[in-house]
């Protein structure tokens, strides 16, 4: 949902929600930034027990602790934006937002001195919004925390890993999970007597995942299951998945229930197709979230539930594809006919299906003309990375903001295409906090430690369950164009955008035209987690420098001039907010072949 609101004069708020985040644009004249030395924001979520709080805040204004002769851990005055505001034109409610609530916000321009702060009421900014439903009946979309979580969660949990991972009750897992692996649970769950589930799985290890499969065939549920085949894997990967299986009484390769899949090298799938009556498909879960235990509390990943018949259908055909265990060319030939290459304009409004492994990997070229197609911004993860066919679309210099999310830092020769432009491209890292990666020869090698952040113990120790693996933090699988926009296009699914998952993995993607709900709930959640990456990279690179100042509150109004220098991404960025974009669908990008 997408809510302007503005002042008596001058400021006004554009409010994103999604189901669990609410984001708040802010802007201005550029006069009024004069003297402005941020923002409070009050808070009510509506309720039985309904009451407005200024929200807190984090950081201090060093004269206020001189003057007081205190630090910020010996602090004892109010610790909320009255009297320390935040700092900055885009601010988001991503710890207390809950689905389907109505949030109430009202934003204070602060001027004054930072002893003596002065607000104006005409200045004020009110906003309502509700947060959108979990699932309306034909998309539910849900995020975990994923490592980001790291922080708090060594705080509230007294810094010690999780050890309960598998009780989906479990305050930790609750906290972790976030409604990601309840929501997939229920999906299996609630599936009556009489109906079928069809499953295809690459990591196939998460306990409360398995067993609640073998639950709903005690109850009458036709369960069958296409699953990676890890007896030839080596060291812990070998017989993972068959080991899970057992273990929770599912029958192994019996060819009635369970069909190994091991043509393949990667058959990254992870979705559940219902059929109602046993024969109908109807809906279908999927998303970037294996079954592990990894997956629904460690990594950043989501899982995305479609309730449409045509596109339920498509995927119940790709199962019985992949239950045959096909080579590669007759995978090949079978996708291509299920889902051929997409026009380059899909219908408006619309779902389309595409499915790996194909033939060419032109695809890659399909999603650089999207990117070029823009008309504001782009929003894009690449959790192994950004492929060559992609870094014109994205590095060469436009007027559309372009946003990155990595798993971790490019090689040297992409640092240096990536800094083409610097004005309306930024590139994120998903690294820890107090950690630093280092390249030598244009190749990422070793994390460097440096002195580590207390609440960031747990995390170095646990790594979020995996002691090996390529992807720690940021595993999402999407692709966002205009999402702004009143005609958004929202990629999804398993597939990383590579030459690999398009020629050799199995793989499936949903492209979702013109659904501005599902576009703003992953619109609020890249925010969220590309905000707090861009944090921790920002505040590795000064605490390499030896900076102090950055972790207080500036005392003046220069806090706000990256926002209104033209050409800087900041004043892009916050102008993005209040354009009005139409996206031109293959027009710009006629000459990207």
């Amino acid at each position: 949902m997408r809510v302007l609101a503005k002042a008596k004069r001058d400021f006004e708020v554009l409010a994103i929600s999604g189901t669990r985040c609410v984001m708040l644009a802010i802007n201005c004249p550029d006069a009024r930034r004069r003297g402005l030395l941020g923002f409070a924001i009050e808070r009510e979520v509506t309720g039985p027990a309904s009451k407005a709080r200024w929200l807190p805040s984090g950081k201090f204004f060093k004269s206020v602790l001189d003057k007081r002769k205190e630090t910020p851990k010996t602090y004892s005055g109010k610790r909320d934006t009255s009297v320390l505001p935040i700092q900055s034109f885009i601010w988001s409610d991503y710890f207390f937002a809950e689905p389907a609530t109505l949030h109430k916000y009202r934003l204070t321009p602060m001027y004054g001195t930072p002893d003596h702060l002065t607000t104006d009421p005409d200045d004020e900014v009110r906003v309502a919004i509700r947060t959108e439903k979990e699932f309306d009946g034909k998309h539910g979309v849900w995020f975990n925390r994923g490592a980001i979580a790291s922080q708090y969660f060594a705080k509230e949990f007294h810094n010690k890993a999780p050890k309960n991972i598998e009780d989906p009750k479990d305050p930790e897992v609750v906290w972790l999970s976030r409604g990601l692996l309840e929501a997939c649970l229920d999906y299996i769950r609630q599936t009556p007597k009489g109906d079928a589930l069809r499953v295809a799985a690459y990591e196939f290890t998460y306990a409360p995942v398995l067993q609640e499969l073998q639950s709903a065939r005690k109850r009458g549920v036709d369960v069958r299951i296409v699953y990676h085949d890890t007896t030839k894997l080596t060291g812990s990967e070998k017989d993972a998945n068959e080991k899970a299986m057992k273990a929770a009484g599912l029958p192994v390769n019996d060819q009635k229930v369970t069909f190994r899949r091991s043509k393949p090298k990667i058959p990254h799938n992870k979705f559940i197709v219902r059929l109602k009556n046993g024969t109908t498909p109807v809906e279908v879960w999927t998303g970037s979230t294996n079954f592990t235990a990894s997956g629904f509390l460690g990594q950043t990943n989501v899982g995305h539930r479609v309730a449409d018949p045509a596109t339920a259908k498509d995927y119940l055909s790709y199962w019985s594809l992949l239950k045959d265990d096909p080579d590669a060319s007759e995978a090949r030939a079978g996708t291509l006919k299920l889902t051929p290459d997409p026009a380059e304009a899909i219908a408006g409004k619309s779902i389309v299906r595409f499915f790996s492994p194909r033939a060419k990997s032109e695809m890659l070229g399909w999603y650089g003309r999207r990117m070029l197609d823009a008309a504001s911004a782009v929003c894009f993860t690449a959790a192994f990375g950004v492929n060559a066919k992609l870094m014109a679309p994205i590095s060469v210099p436009r007027n559309e903001m372009r946003f990155v999310l990595m798993e971790k830092p490019a090689a040297a020769p992409q640092q240096k295409e990536f800094k083409r432009d610097l004005t309306h491209l930024q590139v994120t890292y998903g690294v820890p906090l107090g950690q630093l990666y280092k390249i030598k020869n244009g190749r990422v090698t070793t994390r460097a430690h440096i002195k580590p952040f207390e609440l960031e113990k747990w995390f170095f120790k646990e790594e979020h369950f995996r002691s090996s693996g390529h992807v720690f933090f940021v595993h999402t699988k999407f692709l966002l164009i205009d999402p702004l926009s009143d005609d958004p296009l929202v990629c999804t699914g398993s597939a990383n955008f590579s030459p690999g998952s398009l020629l050799a993995n199995d793989e499936n993607m949903l492209f979702i035209r013109g659904d501005t709900r599902v576009a703003d709930i992953y619109l609020t959640e890249f925010d969220r987690i590309n905000r707090h990456f861009y944090f921790r990279d920002v505040a590795n690179e000064l605490h390499g420098k030896g900076d102090t100042k950055s972790i207080y509150l500036e005392e003046t109004d220069k806090w706000t001039d990256s926002d209104f220098l033209p050409g800087h991404l900041k004043t892009n960025r916050r102008l993005m907010f209040f354009a009005k974009p139409t996206t031109k669908w293959s027009v710009k990008a006629a000459a990207w072949k």
